[in-house]
Formats: structure tokens, C-alpha cells, sequence
């Protein structure tokens, strides 16, 4: 099922700003505004999932993420780093 949505009040410059990306992408307003609502959408999923996984998340130190790269392009999905290191 499908509905509607309608927006007032939009702001002429932001109409038209919003009408010149739907150009830029060969599409029209209407689809372009439904694929911005429908990726809105979908991170919105992504930040619930984000909080529902805070409890197993842990802080990654600063001095650490070059080593964490420069790991995961070594060694890609090898590696298990509550186990040290590839696996």
C-alpha cells in the first residue's frame, strides 16, 4: 500500500535547488524526493540498529585506526581482533 505525503510552506530557493538535483539525476522531483524520503527511511534503521548494539560496542583509540586499516587491508575478513590478531 501506498500514500501520500505533501509538504507546505517550502521555502521558493529550496524548491528550486531541490528541482535542479532532480534534473542533475534525469529524474523527475516526485521521484527524486521519494528516493531521498526512502533513504531517509532506511538509516533510520540503520541508527536503531546503532543503538541497539551500543551495549557490545567498544571504543576504538585514535592511536589504534591506522593499525586497524592498515590490518583489515592485510588480512580483510581474517581478522578477529578479540582474538589478537588473523585468524
Amino acid at each position: 500500500m501506498t500514500v501520500s505525503l505533501q509538504i507546505r510552506n517550502v521555502p521558493e530557493e529550496v524548491r528550486d535547488r531541490l528541482a535542479e538535483r532532480a534534473r542533475e539525476k534525469g529524474m523527475s522531483v516526485q521521484a527524486y524526493l521519494l528516493e531521498l524520503v526512502a533513504r531517509e527511511a532506511r538509516f533510520s534503521r540503520n541508527a536503531e540498529m546503532f543503538d541497539r548494539t551500543e551495549h557490545i560496542r567498544r571504543p576504538i583509540p585514535v592511536e589504534a585506526i591506522n593499525d586497524i586499516v592498515r590490518e583489515g587491508r592485510e588480512h580483510g575478513a581474517e581478522v578477529d581482533r578479540d582474538r589478537g590478531g588473523p585468524t
